[in-house]
């Protein structure tokens, strides 16, 4: 695992939840999670080209097991044409963004759909192509309304109540916002996907602080899609970019980078058993090939070819338990660590 040396880091690899599917149990280019107070995993998946068959939310937990799906391709209520990240409020109703449909979509856990809100255009409470979303204390919903470039806030009804943010580069301007978080302390935290950096608000949508910068090195950002923010103010990046999950202190201070260290799934373990000749087949495969193609040092040329390295990480998120979720999209499967320090 890159980063600090064993003793000191602060996640350690747990498991692997998934299997590519285009329906049914499985996920399709996977987008985010919730890990949900029912003690459920909700994963949205966009599928290919916004196929038909793949698109949907599937349900799980962290042992693997499936209860089904919701939110399928299609256009009327319940349904989504590109589902994007999903969040839930303290009355067990999850939100999903549609950047297709410029819309959000309400449901409760056994996937009953309940309302929806939302169109495309750049006034109070609309919405272009929008991404991350999180729930507050209160159950207000902050929205990434990424192509508009600012963070809308609603009630959970779909209410607008006020917005902040706009195009540029500066203290609390925004390119393609996209993760949005909701930190303990209230303070809402972005990751603002074109700037490279995660940008600190208050509730209220005051600027508080931004964190990294451009580049490969360690601590350095390129495209972060997703934050999650733990007890102690410590942050978990998903950096897009660069293939990899980043972990920094309070103070924006590197930690730990993560590649990914993934072992089959209990789905995956399950059809290669059934399987047989794939089984034997992978058995016998490098799965850490020398790569002889160009632009070897590249991550994304990495992640394309060796299997255990995230490809496409869209998002990173907690549970109560202190586990940190990843959704791996172009490898269809979410990677679970565990803190240690």
């Amino acid at each position: 695992m890159d980063g600090l040396d064993k003793r000191d880091q602060v996640l350690e690899y747990s498991l692997t939840i998934g299997l590519i599917a285009m329906e049914g149990r499985g996920f399709e280019y996977p987008t985010d999670l919730v890990a949900a107070r029912d003690g459920r995993l909700y994963v949205p998946n966009r599928a290919r080209d916004l196929g038909e068959r793949g698109v949907r939310v599937t349900v799980t937990d962290i042992d693997s097991e499936y209860y089904g799906t919701f939110a399928h391709h299609g256009q009327g209520d319940g349904y989504m044409i590109s589902p994007m990240c999903i969040a839930e409020d303290s009355r067990g109703h999850l939100y999903v963004t549609d950047d297709y449909k410029h819309s959000v979509s309400v449901f409760d856990y056994d996937g009953n759909f309940i309302r929806a809100w939302g169109e495309l255009g750049n006034g109070e409470g609309q919405l272009n192509g929008p991404s991350g979303i999180a729930a507050d204390a209160e159950d207000n919903i902050y929205i990434a309304d990424t192509n508009n470039d600012r963070i809308q806030k609603f009630t959970p009804s779909g209410k607008f109540m006020a917005a902040f943010g706009s195009s540029g580069s500066g203290a609390g301007e925004f390119n393609m916002p996209w993760g949005v978080t909701v930190a303990p302390d209230g303070n809402l935290y972005i990751a603002d996907w074109g700037n490279d950096r995660i940008q600190r608000f208050t509730s209220g949508g005051e600027f508080v602080a931004a964190y990294g910068t451009s580049g490969r090195c360690d601590g350095e950002l390129l495209r972060p899609s997703g934050v999650a923010i733990d007890e102690r103010g410590y942050m978990y990046v998903s950096d897009w970019g660069n293939e990899r999950v980043q972990v920094f202190d309070a103070d924006g201070a590197f930690l730990q980078k993560l590649r990914g260290e993934a072992g089959l799934s209990k789905w995956a373990a399950n059809f290669l058993e059934i399987n047989r000749e794939e089984g034997e087949a992978r058995k016998k495969s490098n799965l850490e090939p020398e790569l002889e193609v160009d632009n070897v040092d590249d991550p994304h040329t990495q992640s394309a070819y060796i299997e255990k390295y995230f490809w496409a990480p869209m998002s990173v998120k907690l549970d109560d338990e202190g586990r940190v979720y990843v959704t791996d999209g172009n490898r269809h499967r979410i990677q679970v660590y565990r803190r240690v320090m």
